[in-house]
């Protein structure tokens, strides 16, 4: 019973939708239908301005951070229930209940819950998506090489557990949800980011 409401829990709060949220408390318009309709920080960013986007960033990447990390702290969870609550709620914020499950890509989110579950992952990620974004400046191939990256950190780094596991299941769902970019990348009509 108690897993199941940590599951159900973990899916509700990584639903929130939190770019939504932040771009209508500012009377702005709902970025799902500006811009590239996706309700991440980048799109927000774009449509709505740095600060909103950066908020947004933040915002989804707590969802999964926090989540995780108080799950850990106040259950004595085993790490295939630490991964079950970290998958959760990062498919809540890709498909969300509140928003007839059309939700976000999920990389901010996957963000929060790696930065518990496996810290020098994301900071190696990082800095392939900082390289990545340097050199060629698509947000979009940036989240996917970080994202094709992580499983095999986690694994050389946490050795093989559910963890690894869950990483693979994130990423994999990560690059999926990527695939209209990856069809504009292959076509040269995705957006550069510039600041």
């Amino acid at each position: 019973m108690t897993l199941f409401f940590l599951l159900l829990s973990s899916y509700l709060i990584g639903a929130i939708p939190t770019g939504v949220i932040l771009t209508r408390l500012v009377g702005g318009e709902d970025v799902r239908n500006a811009g590239s309709g996706n309700i991440g920080a980048t799109n927000v960013y774009r449509v709505a301005g740095r600060t909103l986007g950066i908020l947004t960033l933040v915002g989804d990447c707590l969802k999964g951070l926090l989540r995780v990390l108080l799950a850990n702290s106040y259950f004595n969870l085993t790490p295939t229930h630490t991964a079950l609550v970290a998958l959760a709620a990062f498919l809540g914020h890709c498909y969300p209940v509140y928003l007839g499950f059309k939700g976000g890509k999920g990389v901010a989110t996957a963000l929060g819950i790696f930065l518990v579950l496996s810290p020098l992952a994301v900071l190696c990620a990082l800095v392939i998506f900082i390289a990545v974004l340097y050199c060629w400046r698509f947000i979009s191939l940036a989240s996917i090489s970080a994202a094709a990256a992580v499983p095999l950190l986690v694994l050389l780094l946490e050795g093989y557990n559910p963890l690894f596991a869950a990483t693979l299941i994130i990423a994999g769902i990560v690059i999926w949800r990527h695939r209209a970019n990856i069809e504009r990348l292959r076509s040269g009509t995705e957006n550069r980011f510039n600041l």
